[in-house]
């Protein structure tokens, strides 16, 4: 009688279209991209104002039912993925960028706009954005905040928190909170946005956001390069950050697993030969005349026996066929079967016996078990992936492997995509009983009935 209660206020307050229901739920809306088996949720809220977000909060607190929030659902930890009899608020129509300011290099958006439409309005308006996705035509801007997205670009501009100056946010109760500030100083007071950055929506909904805009970069130099060790590949890193004046834009890192995997993707034309422990993308900004620092950067490195071969693109198809290597990933659940995901990050220093204790631990799988790992080296962020036909069979095990090679070099279990549902039991891992502890107080001071996004993150509540 309270749910139907519920929904019967939200229709009212809402409008017509203002929520949908059974079949009127596109299946965009039953999962995101965790894998997990899709669930349609039992009511889809469509709020197309800060307001009927507010009043959609207030309406559940009175009436004591949760709430999850969904963004672009390009998730991959099941945070906005729904269980049974779970109700979705969709911010997809809260959407739009409110203000582009040229002086303090700022744009001010709703929630719900995708990331590509802030790249293209901050390139239109003579700027760039720090943050990008591989899914930056569906990921929306207050996912990536509650996230706190990495993407690509992290070795320059941080993750998504080093890109956000200001937010508003709707609390559990239908409060209404803004800072949308524009200064890069404002210590005036506990900085509350903070806390809602990487929350995953567990403390609130995240409804407008205020991005720090770049300058742009004319003359980006992309290159692929082969290396024969991962310590080989980071001391190529560290001479770039000493060479390069204008610093790096891209390391992105496929050993040789992936690369050979990628290399069976229809397609996708390896643009250096395979043989090599691995395979390194980076991309170089530099003046827009004259020499280009990164031939000299590749040549001391070849010299000194860092690298081993590399290929400079010469034109946006070669940039393109280098990043199509290092995009395949989205294809391997075609050659092989779907995989089972892994977003882990180590200390550097560590990073070469990671990969070595992977290598060794993989083969006791099974014979049908293919593997491989790549990411963003500069950063230590590396996406494992494991793929066989007996996926629910090796699951546990594959956990046990890689998330025990993860603790043990003082990994972290989620390094850009979040906690979500399917994390939630490894978060131990990484974060100590005291952390744990804070984060729960956090949650229960501001969500004390639990109403957003139950059993995600810290919350025990059982899946």
């Amino acid at each position: 009688m309270t749910t139907t209660a519920l929904l019967a206020e939200l229709e009212r307050e809402l409008g017509p279209g203002g929520i949908r229901r059974g079949d009127q739920i596109a299946q965009r809306h039953w999962a995101d991209v965790s894998g997990l088996d899709p669930v349609c949720p039992l009511a889809l809220i469509l709020p197309r104002t800060v307001a009927e977000v507010s009043a959609v909060m207030a309406a559940c607190r009175r009436h004591g039912h949760t709430i999850i929030v969904q963004g672009g659902m390009t998730g991959a930890a099941a945070g906005a993925q729904p269980r049974e009899g779970e109700i979705a608020l969709s911010l997809e129509r809260l959407n739009g960028i409110e203000e582009t300011d040229p002086w303090s290099a700022t744009m001010t958006v709703l929630a719900g706009t995708p990331l590509a439409a802030i790249q293209k309005a901050a390139a239109d308006a003579g700027f760039s954005c720090g943050i990008d996705l591989g899914a930056r035509d569906s990921a929306t801007i207050g996912g990536i905040v509650s996230t706190n997205a990495g993407g690509n670009q992290v070795i320059r501009y941080g993750m998504a928190r080093r890109n956000i100056l200001g937010l508003e946010v709707v609390l559990a109760d239908g409060t209404v909170v803004t800072g949308l500030n524009k200064m890069l100083k404002n210590n005036a007071g506990y900085d509350w946005t903070q806390l809602f950055i990487g929350a995953e929506g567990t403390l609130g909904v995240v409804t407008r956001v205020v991005v720090q805009l770049q300058p742009p970069l004319p003359a980006v130099r992309a290159a692929l390069l082969a290396v024969d060790g991962t310590n080989e590949a980071l001391a190529a890193l560290r001479l770039a950050r000493q060479m390069l004046p204008a610093g790096l834009l891209v390391f992105e890192i496929m050993w040789r697993e992936y690369y050979e995997l990628a290399a069976s993707v229809e397609g996708v034309a390896p643009p250096l030969p395979a043989g090599h422990d691995g395979y390194v993308l980076v991309e170089v900004p530099g003046p827009a005349a004259g020499d280009h620092p990164i031939e000299a950067w590749l040549e001391r490195a070849l010299e000194e026996g860092l690298i081993q071969d590399a290929v400079v693109a010469r034109s946006l198809a070669d940039r393109n066929a280098f990043w199509a290597m290092r995009e395949s990933a989205y294809k391997f659940s075609q050659v092989v079967a779907p995989p089972i995901n892994f977003d882990i990050s180590f200390p550097l220093d560590r990073m070469a016996e990671a990969i070595d204790r992977m290598r060794a631990g993989m083969p006791a799988l099974g014979p049908d078990v293919k593997w491989c790992v790549f990411g963003h080296l500069a950063d230590g962020n590396v996406h494992v992936m494991v793929m066989t036909p007996r996926k629910t069979e090796v699951k546990e095990a594959v956990d046990d492997l890689v998330y025990g090679i993860t603790a043990a070099l003082g990994g972290s279990v989620s390094a850009e995509h979040g906690i979500g549902r399917v994390k939630r039991k490894h978060l131990p891992l990484s974060r100590s009983p005291e952390e744990l502890a804070l984060m729960q107080r956090l949650k229960t001071c501001l969500d004390p009935q639990g109403l957003l996004n139950p059993g995600r993150v810290v919350d025990p509540t059982s899946d």
